[in-house]
């Protein structure tokens, strides 16, 4: 797992470290890793046109000390001094290296214009993880130049305008081409907006990990999510790998239904029992024959059914009639984990009784929404602040609901009452498509019929929904049902990055 940090914690490690350190170590290590990346990204350093955007804070002073080692290597080295003051360790090294250093908050001088638009290399030393909101001036026209130049952009620790904490972006920005952070990685480098500005992610280790407490954010990798996946082995049948009841789709919207049970199936459940009315049952027969039918009043339609039903999905396509809500009632005043999309969302959104059974239930609940059911769900928060936040407002939906939250987007966060929410770094722009949350609802529920918390099944059902997303079509177009063809190549391609870790 990836551990990311909020500000004041790293801060305060930080100040730890240094109190044993001797004065400027610390900076120094960081400056170190990020000369070795910005070397890497240069087809040579000796020769090369490097331009260090510098602020006031400490990254500036990173961004110095890097730039000394660079110029010292032959690269000729430009600052432009953007903050009230210059880090003066920093800028002695630098000007002994035979860097130079341009006129101060002259982002609009001919001398800057060429530094950046002439650089091979620049680097956003501008704004530190402590800053908040927007870039000003003349931060914000060097951001601007700099996404204007072909030079490649890297940036210090966290993209200047980005929220270390949130992922943010909140007026000007930089845009980086790769990021090189420090002791730790940040929220907003893991969550977009933020994540898409940082490009690819670098860390260095400054010694800062005996300093750190629980990190706030956790991004897995594949070898995390093989560990968590359920196995089956020789002794299991049909019931101990799990049993899931599926209430999906409609006579209006069967397809939801054929994507949900078609989820579960691929991600390698050991029976489906699906209820509806005849359309959708047939639909769903006809494309998965091996799913065990539960023919149900559209009217009155809140038996569970016979078997030994070990969790339950409920919502795709399902409507929200009064016999829906009768329905979500009854499942989830069952002792059955539950998840709830779509329709359920919305049916809970509009009824404090079924919030206060959420709220009270012993067994597992997983709510999946999207922006806009997140949204309703909080009742007084525009899509737009959640697009804007988006681990802020999936942590406050799991404390507000007492559930497991895994909200979808461009990245999709997951969130637990009282521990650290997950990140799944799968996310693509192909899973933007009419049913992909179908599947993802069925996936989610077979690894909850399977024994997995809601925490870990909502985490390892979106990596492995990301990453099918993928593999269907190898990186081509898709839509909601090459997704389940691309579950088990996804399942293949994990549990093989974990016999690999096992064997060293």
């Amino acid at each position: 797992m990836l551990s990311a940090h909020h500000v004041d914690v790293v801060r305060e490690a930080e100040r730890t470290l240094m109190a044993r350190l001797p004065e400027g170590a610390l900076m120094r290590r960081a400056a170190t890793g990020l000369a070795l990346h910005c070397s890497r990204a240069l087809p040579r350093v000796y020769g090369s046109r490097i331009t260090l955007l510098v602020g006031s804070g400490d990254n500036g002073g990173d961004a110095l000390y890097a730039g000394a080692d660079l110029a010292a290597r032959g690269a000729c080295v430009r600052v432009v001094s953007a903050g009230s003051r210059i880090h003066g360790g920093g800028r002695d090294a630098l000007l002994a290296a035979g860097g130079r250093i341009l006129k101060e908050n002259a982002a609009s001088s001919e001398d800057v214009r060429s530094a950046l638009s002439g650089a091979d290399l620049i680097v956003d030393g501008l704004v530190g993880i402590g800053g908040h909101g927007g870039l000003r001036e003349p931060h914000a026209s060097l951001a601007a130049l700099a996404e204007a130049s072909p030079g490649f952009v890297i940036a210090v620790d966290l993209p200047s305008g980005v929220d270390a904490d949130t992922g943010e972006v909140e007026g000007a920005a930089v845009r980086a081409d790769a990021t090189v952070t420090f002791g730790t990685y940040k929220p907003g480098l893991f969550v977009d907006p933020g994540a898409e500005r940082a490009g690819r992610v670098h860390f260095v280790d400054i010694g800062l990990a005996p300093e750190l407490p629980e990190a706030a954010l956790l991004r897995p990798q594949a070898v995390d999510i093989a560990r968590m996946l359920p196995s089956p082995s020789v002794e299991d049948d049909k019931y101990r790998r799990g049993v899931l009841a599926v209430r999906a789709g409609s006579d209006r919207y069967p397809g939801a239904a054929v994507l949900c049970v078609g989820g579960a199936l691929r991600t390698g459940v050991g029976m489906v029992r699906f209820g509806a009315g005849e359309n959708a049952l047939a639909r769903v027969i006809a494309r998965w024959p091996e799913t065990v039918g539960l023919p149900l009043d559209p009217l009155d339609h809140t038996d569970l059914g016979p078997g030994r039903v070990a969790a339950v999905v409920v919502g795709p396509g399902r409507g929200t009639r009064p016999s829906d809500a009768d329905e979500l009632r009854a499942l989830l005043e069952s002792d059955r984990p539950v998840l709830l999309d779509a329709d359920a969302l919305n049916l809970l959104a509009n009824d404090g009784r079924l919030t206060a059974l959420v709220r009270e239930r012993e067994a597992d609940t997983l709510l999946t929404p999207h922006a806009g059911e997140l949204s309703r769900l909080l009742s007084d928060v525009d899509r737009s602040a959640i697009e804007a936040r988006r681990l802020e407002h999936a942590v406050e939906a799991a404390s507000l609901y007492r559930a497991t939250v895994l909200l979808k987007g461009s990245t999709t966060v997951i969130a637990h009452p009282g521990a650290p929410s997950f990140v799944s770094p799968t996310g693509t722009p192909l899973l933007a498509t009419a049913g992909s949350g179908d599947v993802l609802s069925g996936a989610a529920g077979a690894l909850l019929a399977s024994g997995l918390s809601a925490r870990e099944a909502a985490l390892c059902a979106a990596y492995v929904h990301g990453r099918a997303a993928t593999l269907a079509h190898d990186g081509g177009p898709i839509s909601a049902s090459d997704l389940l063809e691309g579950i088990p190549l996804a399942l293949r391609e994990v549990r093989a990055a974990g016999r690999r870790s096992r064997r060293g």
